[in-house]
């Protein structure tokens, strides 16, 4: 019996050949697995014996060999198979233990192209590939994690097709992977990131009970380890707890640490940033505390008990903070249907992806992600006679804007949301919806500061916001008919600024 040891992560490789070895297996590698596992006193023969040909061109060729790929490849079931490995002198490999040159961890270290071409592996997905294919005959791991597995396998009597039938898919999906990642970098680094072909790939790191509806299947995947962060203190995310949490979340981080954001069905209807958490969860709450009932709740800082005991007097389904305390958990102890995550750190993050991607049926459409600059309100052109000197409340309407479902208009007063309209077919309606919204809470928006994500085409909104006593409004500009919006504007004596950038959310 023989195992083909050659990784390019060293972890557990020197206690998996020992064990092999303990099993009755000839251990044969390569280059520095070689000299890892000779360093640690292990029988192991090079591959160049085997190959009868030395490793040539600086390492480059050393496994592209029929010794090599016939002993991994050959079908042991077939006769002529076995007849031809005899007549050619190949000595069957069983077990293959390949992972692969550090392509990904060269292109975070360094932008030397030579180096990077250099960390391309050829022999070890081909080995890889070849020991999957045979997965009838052959072991292949590709995980350090897996090695534990394999050696109770073959000790238990547990080498089972299935047994290496899940290693040839992790195998696959280890090559894919790989391969993936270096296309899509040279598109990157030669083609803007947009090349004839695009490869979006995850890891899972949970399924969920179902998808967006019980007769869905669903499951959350990770572009890196991000979601290793995440810790469940309570209950289980839903498909939509997550996409939910992730709009909470976006909008939170934008508006900064001490910020409470709730959303209901992936949008905002309640957001604030005050000195404290507590009165930022109450004037979120202020918003509309009718569509915050059931709904979930972002808090980009820690939860204490006092704050939980304040959150803990309506019904969330999702609280989401930085960290929660364990006498905030205590709280909510009792609330069966309450979920508690947190980040286990004093404030929430995002991945913060460079890119984005929308499915639509037959495919999928795919961005650079859309950034909100603070730039944008703060050097906003000043279009009308009158103008303001704090751009507070102008700022984090339009964040909210920028990050909610088009149409959509905000009004933030104080440092608090207080009216919002989104996912409208005309501007006018967000506006209307909006303040008839506020009206009936009976919230005053005198004052009050307006945003929209994309520019009025028509004035009727800008008197709308007048009649409630806006006071100052933030667009992108860009319309026909911006001088009408300007007059309004000037009309009623309303700051307005244009910002020269859109932020469509459809």
């Amino acid at each position: 019996m023989r195992a083909l040891l050659s990784v390019s992560d060293k972890t557990g490789i020197v206690e998996f050949a020992k064990a092999l070895q303990e099993l009755g297996y000839e251990i044969v590698s390569t280059g520095g697995t070689w000299r890892v596992l000779k360093d640690a006193g292990i029988e192991v023969t090079e591959i160049s014996e085997i190959t009868q040909f030395p490793e040539c061109f600086a390492g480059r060729v050393k496994t592209l060999n029929p010794y090599v790929h016939g002993g991994i490849l050959y079908r042991r079931d077939k006769p002529d198979h076995v007849e031809e490995a005899k007549k050619l002198g190949i000595e069957p490999i069983d077990i293959v233990a390949v992972n692969l040159y550090p392509f990904k961890e060269t292109i975070e270290r360094t932008d030397d192209f030579e180096e990077i071409i250099e960390n391309i592996d050829i022999g070890g997905p081909a080995m890889v590939r070849s020991a999957a294919k045979n997965f009838h005959s052959v072991v292949v791991v590709t995980d350090p994690k897996d090695y534990d597995l394999v050696i109770e396998a073959l000790k238990e009597g547990k080498n089972t097709l299935e047994f290496r039938r899940t290693l040839m898919i992790k195998a696959f999906e280890h090559t894919a992977d790989y391969d993936s990642t270096i296309a899509n970098y040279m598109n990157e680094r030669f083609n803007e990131g947009f090349g004839d072909k695009l490869f979006i790939k995850g890891k899972k790191v949970f399924n969920t009970r179902y998808g967006e509806n019980p007769h869905q299947k669903g499951a959350l995947y990770e572009f890196e380890d991000f979601y290793n962060d995440l810790n469940i203190l309570k209950g289980e995310p839903s498909f939509n707890n997550l996409t939910d949490i992730n709009a909470a979340t976006k909008i939170a981080v934008s508006l900064g640490k001490g910020s409470v954001v709730i959303v209901k069905h992936g949008n905002p209807c309640g957001a604030a940033l005050k000195d404290d958490l507590i009165t930022s969860w109450q004037k979120a709450l202020e918003c509309d505390p009718v569509s915050a009932f059931g709904g979930v709740v972002a808090v980009n800082g820690v939860v204490d008990k006092e704050l939980a005991q304040k959150i803990n007097e309506i019904f969330i389904e999702v609280l989401i903070a930085g960290k929660i305390t364990e006498e905030a958990q205590e709280v909510f102890a009792s609330k069966k249907r309450i979920k508690l995550f947190d980040l286990g750190q004093a404030e929430l993050e995002i991945s913060g992806d460079l890119w984005d991607f929308k499915h639509i049926e037959g495919g999928f459409v795919y961005q650079t992600a859309d950034m909100v600059d603070e730039s944008e309100v703060l050097e906003a052109k000043q279009v009308s006679k009158v103008g303001v000197k704090d751009k507070k409340d102008l700022l984090m309407a339009w964040k909210i804007a920028a990050l909610t479902k088009s149409n959509c208009v905000t009004y933030v007063k104080d440092g608090a949301l207080v009216a919002i309209g989104m996912g409208m077919t005309s501007r006018v309606d967000a506006a209307k919806c909006a303040i008839q919204k506020a009206k009936s809470l009976g919230l005053d928006l005198t004052g009050s500061s307006m945003a929209s994500e994309a520019f009025f085409p028509f004035r009727d909104s800008v008197d709308e916001a007048a009649k409630v006593g806006v006071k100052a409004i933030v667009e992108p500009g860009g319309s026909i008919r911006d001088d009408e919006v300007i007059e309004a504007a000037d009309e009623h004596g309303i700051a307005l600024y244009f910002t020269g950038k859109r932020h469509f959310l459809h």
